[in-house]
């Protein structure tokens, strides 16, 4: 029960932020903070349901069965400004609980978390380091990225984050 409220509270904070910012097309011009937010509920009946209410081990993500359930819930902050650049994501749902499970509890919930300095003045040439989601794969943990509705077994063996520094253009 306590999940529930917890993930239903994180459900309405992204509701309420991303409405609260959304009316307001000037806003984001003038204050280089962004706040948004994603929620993705998913119910999966089973029949060969196992006593522990799970999925297959080798199911990663939407691994629980019998009830409503969220599979990730994600709300972000990115500061944009001018030669600086960071972002932040703190998670939840069956999705952080599974493939973060054996990281320090302190960094269970950090989806994503990243600084970037900008090094030409006249080109787009960004330096950034921190904590990424990763590029290796077709698939995203973010439903909504994905190319199909469904997802793959090797999505599940992939690399989900990535840490250290990039350079992009």
């Amino acid at each position: 029960m306590i999940k529930i409220i917890k993930n239903g509270t994180i459900l309405l904070a992204c509701f309420l932020v991303g409405n609260a910012f959304a009316d307001e097309a000037s806003f984001e011009s003038k204050i280089p903070l962004k706040v948004s937010g994603y929620t993705e509920s998913y119910h999966i009946h089973d029949f060969n349901r196992s006593s522990r209410g799970t999925r297959p081990s080798f199911a990663f993500s939407h691994n629980e069965t019998g009830k409503p359930s969220i599979n990730l819930a994600i709300i972000q902050a990115d500061f944009d400004f001018e030669n600086v650049r960071a972002h932040l994501a703190l998670g939840s749902g069956t999705y952080m609980r599974a493939n973060y499970a054996r990281e320090p509890d302190s960094l269970q919930k950090i989806y994503a978390a990243n600084v970037g300095v900008k090094l030409s003045s006249q080109r787009n040439l960004w330096l950034d380091a921190g904590v990424m989601p990763s590029h290796v794969g077709f698939e995203s943990a973010i439903g909504l990225q994905n190319w199909t509705l469904t997802r793959s077994i090797l999505a599940d063996n992939s690399p989900y984050f990535e840490t250290g520094a990039k350079v992009s253009y």
